[in-house]
């Protein structure tokens, strides 16, 4: 007789992260207690970067707009036996998380009420409609509660509403500040759960404010290596090796992987501490060095526009740029506190809530645009914390490493990464010329990046 391998059922809830991103949502969800087992990303290029990040998570590379119930929940099975061989697929999910491309209502950006990228909201609202999730968390700019949004807004809580769920947070924004972020960032963050109960809000951290200066502790200055004008990653030396290891905030030191983060229930990662990711130089003509080292700390240089950050307090919100379907606008960087120079993407992840093993696109614009258009993880965490209660979940930690993904992954072009994530190209935007970088329209004197 033929004895059947035990099948177990997994004590975590099952997300599927929309609109995912390189995973700022997924990484909070995770390290809440959530297995995410799928991610919806349009862009291929994101796609990859997601693969790489969550190496367990499957990945579909489609526009939402296309999808139904049943492509979502495929794709949702496909990575929960890719998680959980020997689980039995439960056929639902506990969470529909997801934040759809804001730029319309953003605050940063025109405020279009004809984008056509506000329906992607209703998208969203759709697909919690069909999936019937137990939870679900939508995030996006403080912009969507302008009154001149009022009906793509009204629309959208009210079909939440009729499908069944009671929602919080959808007359006020949160602030990623208020989480432990280094970043003044307000957003909001709508938590909807099946009956009558709303969820409750996130909870702040109640700690108080880092700095940009915390938040860059241990990070070396990218222009001691040379490696890093045509690569974005290097080893360090044994100087900063014993800097990064002598790390003594609390936030620097948890990012950095010296002390485990509170609560973490995430899959550990396989990396290694002493090189250096995210840190592609970028190089600047001597007369912009020169017009940054007269800028104050906190205020903004006139020529090129960018934002010097403070040493004492936290950063202005980091922006995202365009995709290349928008023209490849470069988002403003901000210029770092002690050198004279912008800063660069690890820097950026560090403003962000990012651990240090969390990579990016080897390039510049491509890495502080997935930086800039994700959630801050720690905002994301709370999020999920707060749905954890709507469910009565108290899920297990987690303490097998896990690898990270193909590194090749993180430097492919737009057109290999679509055959790599399997794609649909009549489904991706058209990709325009690119423009110039914000720095480039204002002040012809500041170059290109070195590569990239």
């Amino acid at each position: 007789m033929v004895v059947s391998p035990l099948r177990v059922q997994p004590t975590r809830p099952i997300a599927v992260d929309l609109f995912s991103g390189a995973g700022g949502m997924s990484l909070g969800f995770e390290q809440a207690g959530f297995d995410v087992v799928a991610a919806v990303e349009y862009d291929p290029v994101h796609a990859a970067t997601h693969a790489f990040n969550f190496p367990e998570c499957e990945v579909l590379c489609r526009d939402i707009s296309t999808l139904g119930a049943a492509d979502v929940l495929a794709v949702a099975e496909r990575g929960f036996k890719k998680l959980h061989p020997r689980g039995v697929w439960p056929g639902r999910l506990d969470a529909l998380i997801g934040g759809p491309p804001c730029q319309g209502f953003s605050t940063g950006g025109k405020r279009d009420q004809e984008d056509e990228r506000n329906d992607l909201l209703l998208h969203y609202v759709r697909l919690v409609e069909e999936l019937k999730p137990r939870t679900f968390c939508l995030e996006n700019v403080a912009g969507l509660l302008e009154k001149k949004f009022d009906p793509v807004r009204q629309e959208a809580f009210e079909r939440l509403r009729k499908a069944g769920y009671a929602i919080s947070g959808t007359e006020k924004t949160v602030n990623s500040l208020e989480f432990g972020v280094p970043q003044s960032r307000r957003r909001v963050i709508v938590l909807g759960a099946r009956g009558n109960k709303a969820p409750l809000r996130p909870a702040p951290s109640n700690a108080p404010n880092v700095s940009v200066e915390e938040a860059f502790e241990g990070l070396p200055s990218p222009g001691d290596y040379d490696a890093l004008l045509t690569s974005d990653e290097v080893l360090l030396n044994d100087e900063d090796i014993q800097r990064r290891q002598s790390i003594v905030g609390s936030y620097a030191r948890t990012l950095a992987g010296l002390q485990p983060l509170a609560g973490d229930k995430s899959r550990p990662r396989l990396w290694e501490p002493g090189l250096l990711t995210g840190s592609r130089r970028t190089i600047h003509t001597d007369a912009t060095v020169e017009r940054f080292a007269t800028t104050e700390l906190g205020a903004v240089e006139p020529k090129s526009r960018l934002y010097r950050l403070p040493l004492s307090g936290p950063s202005r919100t980091l922006r995202a740029g365009t995709g290349s379907e928008r023209g490849s606008h470069t988002s403003p960087r901000p210029i770092h506190p002690r050198e004279d120079r912008v800063i660069t993407v690890r820097e950026a992840a560090r403003l962000h809530g990012y651990p240090d093993w969390f990579r990016f696109h080897t390039t510049n614009w491509h890495g502080h645009r997935q930086v800039g258009n994700s959630v801050p993880p720690p905002l994301a965490r709370a999020a999920a914390r707060a749905l954890l209660g709507s469910i009565a979940s108290s899920p297990v930690a987690l303490r097998a490493t896990v690898a990270l993904g193909d590194v090749s992954l993180l430097s492919l072009s737009r057109t290999k990464a679509l055959t790599v994530v399997d794609a649909l190209t009549e489904q991706l935007p058209a990709q325009r010329t690119r423009k110039p970088t914000v720095a480039d329209t204002s002040d012809p004197e500041m170059s290109q990046e070195a590569v990239g």
